[in-house]
């Protein structure tokens, strides 16, 4: 089982207690990692510290969850060691490990069910990393050619 870190914003805070319930009872160590209520928040702060986590070994992987699932993305991604992938499909959430070894899942809590959420982390977190070929082009995305 893996050590797993969620954060939101606002908008997402009852999908972030429901995923976290839901992967807790599939046996993984669950790191909640705010809000706790409905207070206006920004997104990018708990980005930020979900991205904190993962790139500091603190979690195997990270759920970033906000209203699109876009913004909380892009602040993921700003920090050095994570991938973060915007899913809403379950196709999307195993290649975004199989060919990219996103270490970050984010999704939209206005645009994706509770159901198709679960169905995305299930597929998430049963893929393996390909290598070959892909670990070639992962490396390239800590380092933009000049």
């Amino acid at each position: 089982m893996a050590r797993i870190a969620l954060a939101s914003d606002h908008a997402a805070l009852t999908l972030k207690a429901e995923l976290a319930t839901w992967l807790h009872d599939q046996g993984h160590e669950v790191a909640d990692l705010g809000p706790h209520d409905t207070t206006s928040v920004d997104y990018p702060d708990y980005g930020y510290k979900l991205a904190q986590a993962v790139s500091g070994g603190e979690a195997d992987f990270g759920v970033a969850l906000c209203g699109s699932g876009i913004g909380i993305s892009i602040a993921v991604n700003r920090v050095a060691g994570c991938r973060c992938a915007l899913v809403s499909e379950p196709l999307s959430a195993s290649l975004a490990r199989e060919h990219n070894d996103a270490n970050v899942i984010a999704m939209g809590a206005r645009l994706i069910g509770a159901e198709m959420a679960k169905a995305c982390l299930t597929a998430f977190l049963a893929t393996p990393f390909g290598g070959d070929r892909h670990q070639r082009r992962v490396d390239k995305l800590g380092n933009p050619p000049a």
